[in-house]
């Protein structure tokens, strides 16, 4: 009896970087479920949730409810207090489904979900791959090294690093080389973004075999 494939987290390097748009297309690709586990305030374009399920073609119910949804758009510790809330690790495991599962965090890996514990915290208490995403503009080399570095500390296991943005060969390179990652591809800025030009773009830029578990 084949095993169901491990949850894939796709965390980031910093907020506003892409995560979300990546997030939609891998999980488009592997036809898989979507999973925000915390979501802190919402946008124009509504809660994640609703940009994945419009991005990735997925049919509705393999976008999952999150476990938390926060009014204010701030650090999820933050929103939770303002809110009233305690973010129950407990409520945090990871749903079981009939297929792939991409869980998308919030941020960057250190943004706290507590006072006490952070999203880095909360991937090694699951135990599942993650993908790191990376903007490729000016600073991307510092903030994901230190990704890195943050995620090794903690035992996390690390798929790769998947950059969003225009080719910068050499900050690319120097990333995968220096921090001793794979270099998973790269996904353009889009315009316009829809779920016809995603999904072109990430088989153009990604081989969905290198997500496999």
């Amino acid at each position: 009896m084949q095993s169901a494939p491990r949850p894939i987290i796709i965390t980031g390097t910093d907020t506003g970087i892409g995560k979300t748009v990546f997030a939609a297309a891998l999980a488009g690709a592997l036809g898989g479920f979507y999973w925000k586990p915390v979501q802190a305030g919402v946008d124009e374009d509504g809660t994640d949730a609703e940009r994945v399920a419009h991005l990735s073609g997925l049919p509705r119910d393999h976008i999952l409810p999150e476990a938390y949804r926060l009014a204010t758009p701030c650090s999820p510790h933050r929103a939770a207090e303002i809110d009233a809330v305690t973010i129950d690790p407990a409520r945090l495991a990871l749903p079981q489904v009939a297929g792939p599962l991409v869980v998308e965090g919030a941020g960057g890996v250190l943004v706290p979900l507590s006072r006490t514990r952070t999203y880095a915290d909360q991937f090694a208490a699951w135990g599942a791959p993650v993908v790191l995403v990376a903007r490729t503009t000016l600073g991307t080399i510092n903030h994901t090294l230190l990704s890195i570095e943050a995620l090794r500390a903690r035992r996390v296991p690390l798929i790769g690093v998947a950059f969003v943005g225009d080719a910068v060969e050499d900050s690319e390179a120097t990333i995968c080389a220096m921090g001793g990652v794979r270099r998973l591809g790269r996904l353009p800025r889009l315009d316009p973004l829809t779920p016809e030009t995603l999904a072109q773009a990430f088989a153009a830029g990604f081989r969905t075999e290198d997500f496999a578990a």
